[in-house]
């Protein structure tokens, strides 16, 4: 049995750790005009992008943080403070304990900066080391690094390991009210986010998110079930099983990655082989997978509950084409990639087997996102 671990490497070169981060905030980017041109052809509703720009926008403000945490990196601070850990063989993400350590780290942000000089000593400090001493000020700038880390911990807003869920009203059908629920985690097993989104009907009195019994309930139950090995059908037939007056009509889930890169990755596979014959320029040999997964209930039946009532419970479509819908626990499943236009022109010439299906996002030389 492989040692996961082996797979994680640490970001020690300084110029390669920013090239990293700088990479990632423009794929994160990208993805938010991909989210912008799939609401435009609808295939996902404006909620529903608003909800998931804001999971994307988090990924955009923990890198942003990670990137200050690290900018000193492979430089002599005169202290020993580690270096980014990536998954360079499946994910090309950070692993799951840096946004643990960077959860701890947010605990006790305040409690840093109230013991820290502030910018502006700490830049008049740069300039008077400078000038009178002649010296590259590394230490206080390994001070200001970590104090621009914790104010944007401060800010919040980021994509944590763990995203409770929220609910929000999205109209009634009769008398029940419809919700939409959604959460995220980022899956220690393959160190990638990963974003929910449930649509149900709620037949309770009081409405799920001012009801102090089964709102707790949900929220634990619903994180408990967000493991990427998981299927869909699983993970709705649990929640339909337990809450007899929550009714999930719809179940959608979304792998954020794994982030392919000549420079930094090692994944096997050909799009591998199409990153290192396109031999794109830098900032340009990357290309982003994403796989969604729906599950839609297409009926409802009505079971005993006890000796004088029932209640109701969903029946779920699985996909039909290909004899995969018990095997993929989904109605359908939409792989998806993102990529620049060189590696792009590669794929399509290459034209690997599997690839026919995959959705593929161009970014243009100007930076406009085209679908293919």
């Amino acid at each position: 049995m492989t040692n996961p671990t082996q797979d994680h490497v640490g970001l020690t070169d300084t110029l390669a750790s920013r090239r990293y981060f700088r990479k990632f905030e423009v794929i994160t980017v990208h993805l938010l005009r991909v989210a912008a041109t799939m609401e435009a052809e609808g295939a996902i509703s404006k909620q529903e992008v608003r909800i998931v720009s804001r999971y994307l926008s988090g990924l955009l403000y923990t890198f942003r943080a990670l990137s200050m945490k690290y900018l000193l990196v492979g430089r002599d601070t005169g202290r020993f403070f580690g270096s980014l850990a990536m998954d360079k063989r499946d994910s090309g993400f950070p692993v799951a304990a840096e946004l643990l350590t960077m959860a701890n780290d947010a605990q006790q942000a305040q409690v840093h900066l109230e013991n820290m000089p502030s910018e502006d000593d700490l830049k008049t400090d740069m300039v008077r080391t400078i000038i009178s001493d002649r010296e590259i000020p590394t230490k206080l700038q390994f001070a200001l690094s970590q104090r621009l880390y914790y104010e944007e911990l401060l800010k919040g807003q980021l994509f944590w390991s763990r995203n409770d869920p929220e609910c929000h009203w999205i109209g009634n059908e009769g008398e029940r009210r419809k919700f939409m629920i959604h959460w995220a985690v980022y899956d220690s097993q393959i160190n990638l986010p990963v974003i929910y989104l449930m649509q149900l009907e709620d037949s309770g009195k009081t409405a799920l998110p001012k009801d102090q019994r089964r709102w707790p309930e949900v929220q634990a139950h619903l994180m408990a079930q967000s493991l990427g090995g998981l299927k869909l059908l699983t993970i709705a037939k649990g929640f339909d099983q337990d809450f007899d007056d929550l009714h999930p009509k719809h179940l959608r889930r979304i792998h954020v990655g794994p982030m392919y890169s000549s420079a930094y990755t090692e994944q096997s596979g050909p799009l591998r082989q199409v990153l290192e014959d396109a031999q794109a320029p830098q900032g340009q040999d990357w290309a982003l997978a994403w796989t969604t997964e729906e599950l839609e209930s297409e009926e409802v039946i009505e079971e005993r509950a006890g000796w004088f009532s029932t209640v109701e419970r969903e029946v779920f479509a699985l996909d039909p084409f290909g004899g995969q819908g018990a095997e993929t626990g989904a109605t359908r499943t939409q792989r998806s990639i993102i990529l620049p236009q060189r590696p792009f022109q590669v794929l399509a010439e290459r034209n690997p087997p599997g690839f026919a299906d995959v959705q593929k996002f161009v970014v243009g030389a100007t930076g406009q996102v085209l679908r293919y």
